[in-house]
């Protein structure tokens, strides 16, 4: 029985959520599943990834075979990288703990580069926020501005009449 670690869609229209699933190859996109290893919600920036490793090593090490979509998110959480590691280690190329020591290296990087690309966001966004409020207050002004000297006129105008009464009741 061939095995591929994939992707099942859930989800409404519009905003996908999909488990990362083992599952029979000739079984149905949304059918049956062997195990489910994580799930995946595109909808977030960055994506989000919840990730049983260590499953997924399993399945791989038992001979799965991940789509492209399921191959790039196992080794963007650093899987294929552990189960290459471990294919060295029962080679004898090195031990559990350097191997251990190795991976667990690559995981702090990549949860710098993680924690880095979220702050570049939250600062862009920030940005975004503060350059919108200028411009808003700027119209804002702008408006203000313009309304302004409509009602010092209209003021003009209504004493002018008003002056041009009292100086003919003066008259009379």
């Amino acid at each position: 029985m061939p095995v591929k670690i994939r992707l099942q869609r859930h989800g409404k229209k519009g905003k996908p959520y999909y488990w990362i699933v083992a599952a029979d190859a000739r079984s149905k996109r949304d059918g049956k599943y062997l195990e489910k290893l994580g799930a995946y919600n595109p909808n977030t920036n960055p994506a989000t990834i919840e990730l049983n490793i260590d499953g997924a090593v399993q399945w791989l090490q038992n001979g799965a075979q991940p789509t492209d979509t399921a191959k790039a998110i196992l080794s963007y959480k650093g899987a294929l990288l552990k189960n290459h590691l471990a294919g060295g280690v029962r080679k004898g190329a090195l031990t559990e703990e350097q191997a251990e020591e190795k991976f667990n290296a690559w995981v702090e990087e990549k949860a710098g580069k993680v924690s880095a690309k979220a702050d570049g966001l939250a600062k862009a966004e920030a940005k975004a926020k503060a350059k919108a409020l200028e411009a808003e207050k700027a119209a804002n002004e702008a408006r203000i501005a313009a309304a302004a000297p409509v009602v010092e006129e209209e003021v003009a105008e209504d004493e002018t009449p008003a002056a041009e009464a009292e100086a003919s009741n003066e008259e009379e």
